[in-house]
Parts: structure tokens; C-alpha cells; sequence
């Protein structure tokens, strides 16, 4: 008797077609928040008296207000903002100017943040979690290209064709200008040219020794414009001037590296990990680019401390974070603050020690982008 091959039951075959058409469902991913960004338009700008240059750089900042001191301050009124968002302009001709700002667009804040645990109070939290950046395949490229080096001896990050995000305090120490704030330069590093051969190449075994870090090169532009904001001039690094510890550097002539998106700070829990990141110069490493990333610890609404090792000279350094863009579908990295530096406060006659970034706020985004932008049609979605 003929035997007929088995049909299979159209069952499995159903649950592997069923199956096979149901669309992936893609992994939770951290993403940048859609938001709408106020405006910040500048009104009326007036000279003033011509600065002096004569306060020291500082690399670290002193103010007597801690994460519960800021966390305790009532927000800034409307008026307050407008006053603190005014901003100064020095050209590199000598020449200052002040310039009124009106804000649209903004609703003040009610929200309060969470205290979180208090974190160690030192600038290198047990073993040092540094990176020193070598080799010119890693530091001549993205993102390591965008961190540059101030003549003031600290750091910045390049968030325009020819604009440079940095910490105030490296440029103005809350009542004067810095010694060589006028003819202020930006420093990229540069190629490594290799050595002309020579007949002593083959049998002096030193010359074929790499040059040491500290001899890197660099190229320096000088600034045309550094904008600065009355919040940090008015404040003097106390109080609300800790949160206005930025500025934003024109040079005079474009470069040709890629730059950083400028983004506005979410809360750090909605971050990777929870964790940020920069580059910077520490002074402890001459000639070295040094990378670090961390876990964001407390935060206010203007300010993020974190467990970042570092050291003076960092200070400037973008705070950066890559996340996914929902607009552009691709993952982005984005400047989200700035590195102000070890923070040390006075309690009861002790000090003690915070590393602490100025977070770019959604004003703070309005402003910065506008001073890069020169419009606000560009600067709506942060």
C-alpha cells in the first residue's frame, strides 16, 4: 500500500507566520526631551568704562553657599532673569559694552530637586579615573578635537563654527577681567610633524623614541568677542553667581573642526547611566588631554555635582552626554553644562569640597545659542 507523505498542521505554521510579522520591539534607549526653548533677545546695549586687566585667572571658585544653600534659594523673578541674563561684551580692541535683554516665552519655575546623598569632598575620588587621550587617531578626531585650551591656562569646548563655551571665572574673577582677557587665544592642538630623516636616524636609537606628551603642539586663535553674563558679574561666584559661571568666545576666524551641538541639561536621571563626561587640560598632566566620565550625584536646578576626578585646569570643560535624537533619528552628543570646578565651601569654620558644573538651563540654552546663532528662529527646540 502507497504510503503519502505527512501535511504539517497549518497550526505551527500559523504561530511561525504570526510570529515572524510582528515588528521588533526596540530596546529602551535614554533620549534627548522634546521641549520648547523661551526666547532671550537682546534690547539695548550702551558702553562702559574700559576694564583694567587686572585680577589674576582663577582655576577653582570659592562661594560660601552649598548643594542645600542653593537648593533653599527662591527662584529668580522674572525681573531678577531679565537682570541676570544682561550680559557683558569685551572686544578685543579694549572696548565693553552691556547689553538689556528681554525673555519670552518663559514660565518660572516652582519646581524643587531632591535632595540626594551627600558625596566625598575630594578632587580625586579614590583610585584617579582619569584618561590621558594619546595617539593622534584619538585626539585629532571627534569628540576629542572639540575640547581646546585657553591662554588663562584653563579649558573649553567648541560649540560653533568659530565659538568656544568655557566657565566665566576663566576670563572675569566676578568683578574684573582676568589678565590677558583682552587678547584672549583658544589653542588646537596640531598634527605631529614627523622628523626629517637624517644619516644619525639609523644608529642613534633616541631619535626614534616618541616625543614626549608634554611637547604637543598647538594652533592658536585669538578671541574677537567674549560674552559674559551679569549673573556671574553681579554675583561674584556667591549665590546665584555660582549658577552663571559661563561664557562664550567668538574668534576671529573660523575653524575647520567639527563642533558640539549645544543642548539643554535634563535631569540626571534621565541620563546614560546617570553619568556625564569632558575633556580637559589638568594642569597635573602638562601637555595632556584628559578624559573622564562619572556618575552625576546632586543636583539643583541650575547646577549639577558629580564624582568627576579632576583637576584645576579642566575647569571650562563641556559637560557632554550622548543620547538619542528623536528628530533626527541618530544618536547625538550634546554640551549640557560646564565645568566650573572644585567648589569650596565654608561650614562652620570648616571647609569642604564640591566638584560642580553649571547646567545649561533652558534660559541659559536661549542665550548661549543666540550669542552663536544671531537669531532666535534657530534656537526654539533644545
Amino acid at each position: 500500500m502507497a504510503s503519502f507523505p505527512s501535511i504539517p498542521s497549518p497550526l505551527p505554521l500559523l504561530s511561525l507566520f504570526l510570529l515572524l510579522s510582528i515588528p521588533p520591539v526596540a530596546p529602551i534607549q535614554p533620549q534627548w526631551p522634546l521641549q520648547r526653548v523661551p526666547v532671550v533677545l537682546p534690547q539695548v546695549t550702551e558702553d562702559r568704562p574700559a576694564p583694567h586687566f587686572q585680577a589674576d585667572a582663577r582655576l577653582d571658585v570659592t562661594s560660601p553657599c552649598d548643594p542645600e544653600c542653593h537648593k533653599k534659594a527662591l527662584p529668580p523673578s522674572y525681573w531678577d532673569l531679565r537682570s541676570i541674563l544682561s550680559y557683558e561684551t569685551l572686544h578685543s580692541n579694549g572696548r565693553l559694552t552691556e547689553t538689556a535683554v528681554g525673555i519670552y516665552g518663559y514660565t518660572a519655575r516652582t519646581q524643587t530637586t531632591p535632595a540626594l546623598p551627600s558625596r566625598r569632598k575630594r578632587q580625586i575620588f579614590g583610585h584617579d579615573g582619569r584618561f590621558s587621550i594619546v595617539g593622534q587617531d584619538f585626539l585629532l578626531n571627534y569628540p576629542f578635537s572639540a575640547a581646546v585650551k585657553l591662554s588663562t591656562g584653563c579649558s573649553g569646548t567648541l560649540v560653533g563654527d568659530r565659538h568656544v563655551l568655557t566657565a566665566a571665572h576663566c576670563v572675569h574673577d566676578g568683578k574684573n577681567y582676568v589678565k590677558g582677557a583682552q587678547k584672549l587665544r583658544v589653542g588646537f592642538l596640531k598634527p605631529k610633524q614627523r622628523d626629517s630623516p637624517n644619516p644619525a636616524s639609523a644608529t642613534n636609537a633616541s631619535n626614534t623614541h616618541p616625543s614626549p606628551p608634554d611637547k604637543m603642539k598647538f594652533q592658536w586663535i585669538r578671541a574677537k568677542r567674549t560674552h559674559v553674563p551679569k549673573g556671574w558679574i553681579k554675583g561674584n561666584g556667591n549665590d546665584i553667581g555660582m549658577d552663571y559661571d559661563y561664557a562664550l568666545l567668538e574668534l576671529k576666524k573660523a575653524h575647520k573642526r567639527r563642533h558640539m551641538k549645544l543642548g539643554v541639561s535634563p535631569p540626571a536621571k534621565q541620563l546614560p547611566g546617570r553619568r556625564v563626561q569632558f575633556s580637559g587640560y589638568d594642569n597635573d598632566r602638562p601637555g595632556q588631554l584628559v578624559y573622564r566620565f562619572c556618575r552625576a550625584g546632586e543636583e539643583t536646578p541650575d547646577l549639577l555635582y558629580q564624582h568627576c576626578d579632576a583637576q584645576p585646569g579642566a575647569s571650562g570643560s563641556g559637560i557632554y552626554a550622548r543620547m538619542w535624537d528623536r528628530r533626527r533619528r541618530r544618536w547625538e552628543r550634546k554640551v549640557i553644562g560646564v565645568f566650573s570646578g572644585h567648589q569650596w565651601v565654608d561650614r562652620d569654620g570648616a571647609s569642604q569640597e564640591f566638584n560642580v558644573a553649571v547646567r545649561v538651563t533652558p534660559l541659559k540654552y536661549a542665550q548661549i545659542c543666540y550669542w552663536i546663532k544671531g537669531n532666535y528662529v534657530d534656537c526654539r527646540e533644545g
